[in-house]
C-alpha cells in the first residue's frame, strides 16, 4: 500500500510540473465553458425567432454541453501526453527504475490521470451547463431541477472521465503522442459523426466510444434509428475504456521500456 500512495504522488508530481499538462487542463477549462457562455448567448437570440415547433424540439440541457465537445480536444491531449511524454522523452525508464513493480506504476498513472480528469471534470461541466442556461435565459434554458438535468450532467463527468481514460489506455498501447492523438482526434471529431451520417453505417457508428457515451449528454434520445440509450451508451463507452486500459497493461508488461 505504501508503494502505491508513493507511486500515486510520484505520477501526480509529474502531472502538475509539466506544462504540457498543466497547460492542456486549463484549455480544456477554458474552452469548454467560454464556448458554453458564448454557444447560450447565441442561441438567445436565435431561440426567440423559432418556430413553436422548433422551440419544442430544442434541447437545452445538451445545448448546456455545447462546449465540451471542443474542450474534449484538450483533455485527450491530456491524456495521451500524461502516458506517452515518458517514451517520447526516454524518461519511462527512469520512471520504471523509481518503481520498477510495473502493475503498481500502470495503476498509480491511471488512478491519478483518471482521478484528475474526473475531480475536474465536475467543475468544468458544473460551469458549462450553468454558463448556457444563464445566458440563454429563462425562456429557453431549464434549471437543476428540471427533469435529466442531473442525469446528464451526472454522465457529462462520467462521460468526459472515460474518454480521458480510453485515451490513456491507448496511449498505452501505442506510445507515441502523434500516433495516438493522429487517431483518436480524427476518430472524435470527424470520422464518428460521418459514419453516423451515412444510413448503411449509421448503427454500427452508434456503438464508437464517444457517440455511444455521447448519448447521456441529450435530454431526449436523437431523431432517427437510436439502438443505444443514454445508460446503455454510457456502459458501451466502460467497455471501450476498460478494454483500452486493459490492453495498455498488457502491453507495458511485455514490452521492454
Amino acid at each position: 500500500m505504501a508503494d502505491t500512495t508513493a507511486a500515486v504522488a510520484f505520477e501526480w508530481t509529474k502531472i502538475r510540473t509539466l506544462r504540457s499538462t498543466v497547460w492542456s487542463l486549463a484549455c480544456y477549462s477554458v474552452v469548454s465553458v467560454a464556448v458554453a457562455l458564448l454557444f447560450g448567448y447565441v442561441m438567445k437570440g436565435v431561440y426567440a425567432d423559432m418556430s413553436a415547433s422548433a422551440q419544442a424540439r430544442f434541447d437545452p440541457v445538451a445545448s448546456g454541453f455545447s462546449g465540451l465537445k471542443l474542450g474534449m480536444i484538450a483533455l485527450v491531449v491530456f491524456g495521451v501526453l500524461s502516458v506517452s511524454s515518458e517514451y517520447t522523452t526516454g524518461t519511462i525508464r527512469s520512471s520504471l527504475t523509481a518503481v520498477p513493480r510495473r502493475g503498481v506504476f500502470y495503476a498509480a498513472k491511471m488512478v491519478t490521470g483518471i482521478g484528475t480528469a474526473m475531480i475536474l471534470s465536475v467543475v468544468v461541466v458544473t460551469a458549462s451547463f450553468l454558463a448556457t442556461q444563464l445566458t440563454m435565459g429563462s425562456d429557453a434554458g431549464v434549471s437543476l431541477a428540471d427533469e435529466g438535468v442531473l442525469r446528464a450532467m451526472t454522465g457529462g463527468v462520467l462521460y468526459m472521465t472515460l474518454i480521458c481514460a480510453f485515451s490513456m489506455g491507448l496511449a498505452s498501447v501505442l506510445r507515441s503522442s502523434a500516433l495516438t492523438m493522429g487517431i483518436l482526434v480524427p476518430l472524435f471529431f470527424m470520422i464518428s459523426t460521418i459514419l453516423n451520417s451515412i444510413p448503411g453505417v449509421q448503427k454500427a457508428a452508434q456503438f464508437l466510444p464517444d457517440l455511444a457515451g455521447g448519448l447521456i449528454l441529450r435530454r431526449e434520445p436523437p431523431a432517427g434509428d437510436t439502438i443505444l440509450t443514454p445508460w446503455t451508451g454510457m456502459a458501451v463507452l466502460a467497455a471501450w475504456a476498460v478494454l483500452a486500459v486493459g490492453a495498455g497493461y498488457a502491453a507495458l508488461r511485455r514490452r521492454d521500456a
